[in-house]
């Protein structure tokens, strides 16, 4: 991953697994909790592409499995969001630009059921049956009511955040920089930010054309006013 990327990702990832500690977890609500880290490596994720979203989810699961109040084997929750967060990066489009929330949205709930599952999983396979007994089905529902609910407040500003480091002129110009600018979907939708460059293009081919035509009524003896 590129320096900019690192230095944006890791204040990101720490102030939202704070929040969620601090403040989402002590709400005791109903079933699940609402996953602000899950979002933040999603947003991440669609910006960065399949790599940088798998090298964020692990490093964020990792920390959210070190912090406490984890009571669970370290490398759980990071296999969790290292997969996630591949499979999210997979889902951004090529050109950028999303017509809508519609599959954004989908890829929250996606990534809300899909992380609860696997954790499932994983823990069962170490011996930790505690969704068992909350109930899979009241984890899976609640889980996706609130990350959807949570999603737009979050992964929007997530993402804008991303893109513009992304196009920081100090870390990198060049065709590589502008495919990597793949969120502008999200916050705006047939803005036409290439016409003053076509603009000026056709301004250039036109001063041109009338170089050449003062040039040939020079050779012809034709006074031009």
């Amino acid at each position: 991953m590129r320096v900019n990327r690192i230095l944006l990702s890791i204040p990101l990832v720490v102030v939202a697994l704070v929040i969620q500690v601090s403040v989402l977890a002590r709400l005791h609500l109903p079933g699940a909790v609402p996953d602000l880290l899950l979002l933040t490596v999603l947003g991440l994720a669609m910006v960065y592409g399949h790599v940088g979203g798998a090298l964020v989810g692990f490093g964020a699961g990792l920390l959210a499995d070190l912090a406490p109040p984890a009571d669970h084997a370290a490398g759980r929750y990071a296999l969790v969001l290292c997969v996630i967060g591949y499979f999210a990066g997979l889902v951004r489009p090529e050109n950028g630009r999303l017509k809508s929330a519609a599959g954004p949205m989908a890829v929250v709930v996606a990534a809300a059921i899909g992380s609860t599952l696997l954790y499932a999983g994983v823990g069962a396979l170490v011996g930790d049956t505690a969704a068992r007994h909350v109930g899979l089905p009241r984890l899976l529902f609640s889980a996706a009511l609130y990350d959807l609910l949570l999603a737009p407040f979050v992964v929007p500003g997530v993402m804008w955040l991303a893109r513009r480091a992304d196009n920081d002129p100090l870390t990198e110009t060049g065709p590589a920089a502008k495919a990597g600018d793949i969120s502008s979907g999200w916050l705006s939708s047939g803005t036409g930010l290439r016409i003053g460059s076509q603009r000026g293009g056709l301004g250039a081919l036109k001063a041109k054309a009338r170089t050449r035509s003062a040039r040939v009524g020079r050779i012809k003896g034709v006074k031009r006013l």
